[in-house]
């Protein structure tokens, strides 16, 4: 995939008493330091840190020490945060484009949705995010997300009516969830753990590899294997410090992104091939023969409603693909 926007906050680096000394960038996200996120950062970490040859260092920030995702992606248009690592739950309330690939059951496996992000359209989704001081890096990773609750196994949409279930604060996935008959109730990440422990809420869902990371097991008793989105990850700079960076230095960047990404999807593969038999040793009941026909059918008002909205150019594009 070829990175044209790529940006970080960084600038030249500091002098000091005559020696340089290197610039050092901050890197956060809501998931764990175990998690295909940090696997993402640590790759991100140790490739720019090489081909700068040390003029920029990265420090990571996990376990949303920096804020939710929808904080981080302010402190990206401010300048006060550097780099993330990102679902696009929240983007689309920063770059309403990219709410096109929160759309359930738009993709039909890891390849197809892989294929479309690294072409012409993922790259043309990155580009958009620049009017909006919000620089993307790189299309990364979370998997095909699934539901897990508390209450009662979800093989059929009547099983999650009344369902008090978190949801990101992103418009397309209430209002799926709202078609379902389950009550939405919009949550940041790092809230989610105890929402669950106190009952605020009865289910949440995620990819299995976030549901790992974050051991939901010891909240959750269900796990429903319904793949009803997919959902990549972003890796996205700050729009205010990207004109600091030369092309040489936005080329260090192009290729730590490139590598954080690659590492992130190659981690997320591994997690969903081991994850299932985890949730399972933890005590979870994974829930596999979910008929998907209902849910589809179920949702289809949101696709009108997205495309009421926003129009039909870009999912046009990804049916046709």
């Amino acid at each position: 995939m070829k990175f044209k926007n790529l940006t970080v906050a960084a600038s030249a680096l500091l002098i000091v008493g005559g020696t340089v000394e290197a610039r050092e960038i901050q890197l956060g996200h809501v998931l764990s330091d175990d998690s295909h996120y940090s696997v993402g950062a640590d790759a991100f970490k140790e490739t720019l840190e090489s081909v700068s040859d040390g003029e920029f260092t990265v420090r990571e920030h996990p376990a949303g020490s920096l804020g939710g995702e929808r904080d981080m992606i302010e402190g990206l248009q401010i300048g006060t945060v550097d780099a993330v690592i990102t679902s696009t739950g929240p983007l689309g309330n920063f770059v309403p484009e990219t709410y096109v690939l929160d759309l359930p059951f738009l993709f039909t496996d890891y390849e197809h949705a892989r294929s479309v992000l690294d072409s012409e359209i993922g790259d043309d989704l990155l580009g958009r995010m620049e009017q909006h001081d919000i620089i993307g890096l790189a299309w990364s990773e979370n998997g095909f997300r699934h539901m897990t609750n508390s209450r009662n196994e979800v093989k059929e949409p009547a099983d999650v009516d009344g369902m008090k279930i978190r949801t990101m604060e992103n418009q397309v996935h209430m209002n799926a969830f709202s078609e379902l008959g389950a009550s939405p109730t919009p949550m940041a990440f790092p809230e989610l753990f105890t929402a669950l422990q106190q009952g605020t809420v009865d289910a949440q869902e995620n990819p299995i590899t976030v549901i790992v990371a974050t051991k939901f097991w010891e909240v959750q008793d269900y796990i429903s294997l319904t793949g009803h989105v997919y959902s990549p990850a972003a890796v996205l700079g700050s729009g205010p410090l990207w004109s600091d960076l030369s092309e040489q230095e936005k080329q260090w960047f192009n290729e730590a992104a490139q590598a954080s990404a690659e590492a992130t999807r190659a981690e997320v593969l591994r997690l969903e091939t081991e994850g299932l038999d985890l949730l399972r040793e933890k005590g979870m009941t994974v829930i596999e023969d979910v008929d998907k026909a209902p849910f589809q059918e179920a949702i289809e008002p949101v696709y009108e409603s997205f495309t009421d909205q926003y129009g039909d150019e870009m999912l046009d594009r990804i049916r046709n693909f």
